[in-house]
């Protein structure tokens, strides 16, 4: 299934609103959004993908629509998928977007350093 044109059009709006700098990459048969080189929110089919930090991670998964992100069948610390009863309204999602965004100063990269 193809990721939602919708759901990344609303993305690109919300950073533009926030003035950050970010680039696309088509990735897991999804698109990611990298802030500083780094994957920092993301679709893949109808779910928003966050990179949030992982101390909150607990508090986060108590709101509607979020659950771990477990693309390799395994949990991943500090990412969330959200469904979308979860970013249906414009300030649920920039409210995720702002954590994303939040959290990337702190994020490693998982760039690899060149030889």
């Amino acid at each position: 299934m193809p990721y939602s044109e919708y759901l990344a059009d609303r993305v690109r709006s919300s950073l533009k609103e926030s003035r950050t700098s970010f680039e696309e990459k088509k990735m897991f048969g999804g698109i990611c959004f990298l802030v500083d080189e780094k994957m920092c929110v993301g679709i893949i089919n109808e779910d928003l993908m966050v990179r949030i930090d992982p101390e909150n991670q607990n508090e986060f998964l108590q709101e509607k629509g979020s659950r771990m992100m477990d693309f390799t069948k395994r949990s991943m610390k500090g990412y969330l998928y959200i469904a979308p009863e979860g970013v249906d309204m414009d300030d649920d999602l920039d409210k995720w977007v702002k954590r994303c965004l939040k959290f990337n100063p702190k994020a490693k990269s998982n760039k690899r350093k060149k030889k």
